[in-house]
């Protein structure tokens, strides 16, 4: 079972069951989740004398998918299920390797004069990267490292890249913003408060800069929106949709500790959820560039949510005590990302890992939200 067919389950909301074979910690700290999703857990190596013992706990008539993080030992397990008399045995391929890099573009809604917009759900690592798209050209914002799969998205299309946007500097993924410029001729833009230690060009991403697309009348508006960083700037859309980088989640808010200054930070978070995005339409549609949890992926795939609803719902959104939200995004926060002060240097482009070096780097799931746990 391919990356791709799984995640198509996974939004289908179809029945798994799914035997991880990684080792437990790698287990616990990361897994593949869906709204009808099975896991059973059992290692690699308590399964080498064979499947005997395991075979009650794997039901009958379901679809079966192993696990592993590259793939050779989950086939092993699979054929050793198939032989003992399983059926609808299947493995994922790739593995977990495969599942972190793949991305499934799902379209947002359409834009003035014939405009579109796209999002890319990175399903198993929970990053989100976007396309606007308008007259021939192309926008991507918040660019995951595995450009290959925007620039052809843009050529199937009939768009040349023009502009590529960080809304901040990540911490929990590698950014392929600055090298999908450099190979398309596109503009990168960072904010400037982000990037004090950077040691590349770049063009500043400031409230007042506004980004047209194409021919048509598609701005995209910076927003100033501290919080997660110190330089982070939401983006409106079309007078639609509010990018809310890794400030505003459908579930959550941003965390402020990624970069050691959560108590520096504290204020300014508030101050962008509670007086600057309060300040917005309520119709807007709110596009993170991160989910933390399954219950965020809608039905059609996309994740997304009216900022007026999430004003209602969100609970981060809702703490009227001072005391209470400083207490809420700096005490009892999830784990940090995997590698994450090595990712933000190579975001600075201070570091210069190969391919396989920033795959390791990302391993595991974001965690750039409060209630991530």
């Amino acid at each position: 079972m391919t990356p791709q067919e799984l995640t198509k389950k996974i939004i289908a909301q179809e029945e798994l069951f799914i035997l991880d074979v990684r080792n437990e910690s790698e287990f616990m700290n990361w897994k593949i989740e869906g709204v009808k999703i099975n896991l059973l857990n059992i290692p690699y190596f308590d399964l080498l004398d064979g499947v005997d013992d395991a075979l009650d706990k794997i039901p009958d008539g379901k679809n079966i998918l192993v696990v592993c993080a590259k793939e050779g030992s989950s086939i092993f397990i699979a054929e050793q299920l198939a032989e003992a008399g399983k059926s609808n045995i299947h493995y994922l391929e790739g593995g977990m390797k495969a599942w972190s890099d793949y991305m499934e573009p799902v379209k947002i809604g359409d834009l003035k004069d014939g405009g579109e917009l796209y999002q890319f759900v990175r399903i198993g690592k929970g990053c989100l990267s976007y396309m606007v798209l308008s007259g021939g050209e192309a926008v991507m914002i918040d660019t995951l490292r595995m450009i290959d799969v925007f620039e052809q998205f843009a050529s199937d299309k009939g768009a040349k890249i023009k502009h590529t946007l960080d809304t901040h500097l990540h911490a929990d993924h590698i950014s392929g913003g600055r090298l999908l410029a450099e190979k398309t001729g596109a503009t990168y833009w960072l904010p400037p408060r982000d990037a004090t230690e950077v040691i590349f060009d770049f063009e500043p991403l400031e409230e007042g800069k506004e980004i047209k697309v194409g021919h048509s009348n598609i701005r995209i508006q910076p927003i100033y929106s501290p919080g997660h960083t110190i330089g982070s700037t939401s983006l409106i859309i079309d007078e639609q949709y509010l990018l809310s980088g890794d400030i505003l989640f459908v579930e959550s808010i941003g965390r402020p500790d990624l970069a050691g200054k959560a108590e520096d930070w504290v204020a300014d978070l508030r101050s962008t959820l509670y007086k600057t995005y309060k300040g917005l339409s309520d119709d807007l549609m709110v596009l993170p560039a991160h989910f933390g949890k399954i219950s965020e992926l809608g039905r059609d795939g996309k994740v997304a949510a009216r900022l007026g609803d999430l004003y209602k719902n969100n609970p981060g959104l809702n703490m009227q005590s001072n005391d209470d939200f400083r207490s809420a995004v700096t005490e009892n926060l999830p784990p940090q990302p995997n590698a994450y002060q090595e990712i933000r240097q190579t975001n600075m482009g201070r570091m210069t890992p190969n391919e396989e070096e920033q795959r390791e780097m990302e391993w595991g799931p974001n965690r750039c939200a409060v209630h991530d746990k």
